[in-house]
């Protein structure tokens, strides 16, 4: 009976967000609204910008820190829905609306799993953060707040697996690139295509293979998605530029990749930023051996550690962390989004559940 009230509380929190539109840089109501759900339960939230963090009220520096993190925002609704997108709608054991799986449900449940535990003594301190702009990778985001938080030891992410453990998330870098050379007459052999160099370029992109592969995410991998070059069809181009999208893995840091593309190529290339790196934990690590230990989700499955193609907040982490929460990747950014409220009460469940006597370490690093 305990669960299904903090399912039935959960739901109702999650109805109001859906309600509430909150697309990337626009949260302010959604976070209002987490706010006093906070406030209710008896702590004392902070607010920067659109980001709402609390703290576990026996916060003890010399002790590890935990970090539990979900973002408020959402998409834009695509086409396609046969509902309303705003309108949380219940069919049976579905909760429809914009948001639903990504990232509401792990928001709610992990916010009820803070609300039970942090009372309770501990061994390590338990910091909550639902987070901005994270499907923008915005700078208002998590990148705004952790500076401002404690010393952070390991995070605890929550993203749609089915509650399966991913341990390793891809980072992305994005890569402007411009071929130079000389304009001149396509009728005489005059000039230098730059369009040429940029072919030859963009097939080096296309076939070089970085030798270190993760056994979690596979090799680095890189794919040239726009081009554009010339001004009209009897002129030699003098420019072209293309854009490469990188998906990194943790064996590499996005500068060295950069470096090892830049030497590589004849254009000339830069990076938009390096911010958005690779992320992981160790295998050993206490966080993820006690997730293990859960024996199998709601639907049956075992427990299986892997490594996830998409990106998250995890993405401006250095410390170790991890993503796992309630429903599916796949339905994220779809028509009809929903989830399920089996998943919902049997992710409250395991959230406690391995916060309920975890035993962490001091890091090295901080996030």
């Amino acid at each position: 009976m305990y669960f299904d009230h903090l399912t039935n509380e959960a739901l109702e929190l999650l109805k109001a967000l859906i309600a509430t539109p909150r697309t990337s840089r626009n949260e302010a109501e959604a976070a209002t609204i987490f706010v006093h759900f906070i406030e209710e339960k008896g702590f004392t939230p902070q607010r920067e910008a659109n980001n709402i963090w609390a703290l576990a009220p026996d916060f003890d520096e010399k002790k590890p820190t935990l970090l539990l993190c979900a973002h408020l925002d959402t998409v834009k609704a695509v086409n396609g829905w046969k509902r309303d997108p705003l309108t949380p709608t219940l069919e049976g054991d579905r909760l429809y609306g914009l948001g639903s799986n990504d990232d509401g449900a792990s928001l709610v449940c992990l916010t009820q799993a803070f609300c039970h535990i942090a009372p309770r003594a501990r061994t390590y301190n338990l910091l909550l953060l639902a987070s901005a702009e994270e499907e923008v990778s915005g700078h208002d985001g998590v990148e705004r707040m952790l500076p401002l938080l404690p010393h952070i030891d390991v995070a605890l992410v929550g993203e749609p697996t089915g509650m399966q453990p991913a341990i390793a998330e891809k980072g992305l870098m994005v890569l402007d690139v411009t071929a130079h050379g000389r304009a001149g007459h396509a009728a005489r052999e005059e000039g230098d295509n730059a369009l040429y160099h940029a072919i030859d370029d963009i097939n080096w992109i296309r076939h070089h293979q970085f030798p270190r592969v993760s056994p979690l995410l596979g090799p680095v991998k890189m794919t040239a998605t726009i081009i554009n070059a010339g001004t009209q069809h009897n002129v030699v181009p003098d420019t072209c530029t293309f854009t490469v999208d990188v998906r990194s893995n943790e064996c590499y840091t996005n500068q060295e990749i950069f470096q090892t593309v830049s030497a590589a190529l004849q254009s000339e290339v830069r990076a938009r930023s390096f911010r958005l790196c690779s992320s992981r934990i160790a295998p050993d690590h206490p966080l993820l051996q006690r997730v293990l230990s859960l024996g199998p989700t709601n639907n049956g499955e075992g427990r299986r550690p892997y490594g996830s193609p998409t990106l998250s907040d995890q993405a401006l982490m250095t410390c170790p962390s991890m993503k796992m929460g309630p429903g599916d990747s796949a339905r994220s950014h779809t028509a009809d989004e929903f989830i399920c409220i089996p998943e919902i009460h049997a992710a409250i469940q395991d959230y406690i559940t391995i916060l309920d006597g975890l035993q962490l370490a001091r890091s090295v690093k901080d996030c």
